[in-house]
């Protein structure tokens, strides 16, 4: 077992390459040159700090944060949560987790999506939590619908969320997408396939906590998060991923 202050090194297999052709969208988003790194100024490397002040009553609850006054969105209740640690297991504390997601539809609310499922004016899309001091996180939400996109060929996005941590600044953002246990369009989806092996592809999936639903309204799913060493989330910022 590594030391408490000990780095484990970051498992580079199963990161996804900036350019992957399966998935056209790569190409427009890789670099072309080498990478050259960037000094950090003090105020990239000292802030935002983020404090419970900051964060509504109800910015982790997507059933009510953009829903009219007794409505709610349509669509599978579940509640999304998990838990922020390091490569030796410690809780990443008081971080900024970040949502955003598709209506039950498949349809994001946004003026560019203009895909045919229609949208859902209870439902925001969008929401913000900070981890506990054991780094654990929750949302209510509903489970997001699978979308066409135009790939090289018409592909489908399985149902996803898309998730953004903070850590103590600015430039200390990661981001990655979370899939459901089960879904069948996982292994099909070539942004998925990028992650180069399936034991990073699997990390990628939240799993079935029907322990942790506690009610016959929602769905439970735990995705937990480790931001370091060979345990490591997937990223799309990573400098060697999309």
């Amino acid at each position: 077992m590594p030391k408490p202050c000990d780095f484990t090194p970051r498992d580079r297999a199963w990161q996804p390459p900036a350019l992957t052709l399966e998935n056209r969208t790569s190409v427009a988003r890789s670099p072309r040159l080498a990478l050259h790194p960037l000094q950090n100024t003090l105020s990239e490397l000292t802030g935002p700090v983020f404090h419970n002040s900051e964060i509504g009553a109800h910015d982790h609850d997507l059933l009510r944060n953009f829903a009219r006054p007794g409505e709610s969105p349509i669509g599978e209740r579940i509640n999304l949560h998990g838990r922020v640690s390091d490569e030796n297991g410690r809780p990443v504390a008081h971080s900024l987790v970040e949502l955003w997601q598709a209506n039950a539809g498949g349809r994001y609310r946004h003026v560019n999506d203009s895909y045919l499922a229609p949208g859902d004016p209870n439902f925001g899309g969008c929401g913000r939590t900070l981890t506990d001091a054991d780094g654990r996180y929750c949302f209510h939400t509903v489970k997001p619908g699978a979308y066409p996109w135009q790939n090289w060929a018409p592909h489908w996005r399985p149902a996803h969320i898309h998730l953004s941590v903070f850590g103590a600044g600015m430039a200390q953002r990661l981001i990655t997408q979370c899939y459901f246990e089960g879904d069948p369009l996982i292994a099909k989806c070539p942004i998925v396939n990028a992650v180069p092996c399936q034991t990073g592809r699997d990390r990628l999936v939240a799993s079935l906590d029907l322990e942790a639903s506690g009610s016959f309204d929602h769905i439970a799913y735990r995705f937990d998060i480790v931001l370091r060493g060979r345990a490591e989330t997937p990223f799309e910022n990573r400098p060697e991923g999309s």
